[in-house]
């Protein structure tokens, strides 16, 4: 790595000062340039193992319009708040926590899905300070929690740059392909520039593979040489397996833990959310209540 990359990686990764915006939450987002690489399991599952195994009062907040979360986890809540969050985030003077809903996973709670948000990106454009909408409207809901878990549309919209503009440390998935491996950079690039010119402390909590196929040897080695060689320690220690309990998870509407605690997606989920909770905690010396 040149010298000029080792400083930008060292201020993503908040190996140099930065100051915490406000107390409450530990604030994580979830975000990946490039959809199918695991972002939602990621988000649901890393949420899911928050709340049951540390015991922290956990908020999943669905920022994709696709309404993934809401699939991933059907048999756990039922969804009918008439408020969205598109109404929230366009200045209908509600707060994020009027919207929560309770999960039958103790600890844990969710936004609902809200298939509106795809149109509320454009109209997002035009707001003056379109940028923080988010995080203003996380004020109370900060208080509620212990840690608010983003998932964050595919792509570099103003949905995702409102959740890098509300969170404390953002979480990079990238799975074993080339084109995965260079989103990582433009979302990278994205984050210093939050630091940067909008003056917002986030800091990069990990890029964390996905889809390791060790069968597929010479890819998965190349694109694993490529993110170490580049990004070295901000690479997580943990890396997430092919694992059909995953998906078969999902498609019965509940976590990987709920579905086979003892699978190999479930006790890499388990590992990640450990390093990934003692990576935000030195980041933030009182982080969460």
């Amino acid at each position: 790595m040149t010298p000029s990359l080792t400083r930008r990686l060292k201020r993503m990764a908040g190996l140099e000062n930065h100051d915490r915006t406000s107390s409450g939450a530990m604030i994580l987002a979830v975000a990946a340039q490039k959809g199918g690489v695991g972002k939602t399991t990621t988000a649901v599952n890393m949420a899911t193992a928050a709340a049951r195994y540390h015991e922290l009062r956990t908020l999943l907040v669905d920022l994709d319009g696709q309404g993934h979360v809401a699939r991933a986890l059907a048999s756990q809540y039922e969804n009918g708040e008439p408020v969205s969050l598109s109404d929230i985030l366009l200045g209908h003077g509600r707060d994020l926590s009027e919207i929560v809903h309770a999960t039958r996973i103790e600890n844990l709670y969710v936004t609902p899905s809200d298939k509106g948000l795809a149109a509320t990106e454009g109209i997002l454009a035009g707001r003056i300070g379109k940028e923080f909408l988010l995080r203003t409207a996380m004020r109370k809901a900060r208080d509620r929690f212990d840690l608010i878990v983003l998932d964050c549309p595919p792509n570099l919209g103003n949905l995702t740059l409102n959740a890098l503009s509300a969170a404390d440390a953002c979480l990079v998935p990238c799975d074993m392909s080339v084109l995965a491996l260079s989103g990582v950079a433009d979302l990278l690039t994205v984050v210093e520039t939050i630091q940067e010119r909008l003056g917002h402390g986030i800091r990069l909590a990990g890029i964390l593979p996905t889809r390791v196929d060790r069968r597929n040897r010479k890819v998965t080695e190349a694109v694993m040489s490529g993110l170490e060689d580049t990004y070295g320690g901000l690479v997580c220690a943990t890396s997430i397996p092919v694992n059909s309990s995953l998906a078969r998870a999902q498609m019965e509407g509940v976590s990987v833990f709920d579905f086979d605690e003892k699978s190999k997606g479930a006790l890499a989920y388990r590992d990640l959310t450990a390093e990934v909770i003692d990576k935000m905690r030195s980041m933030n010396p009182e982080p969460g209540r």
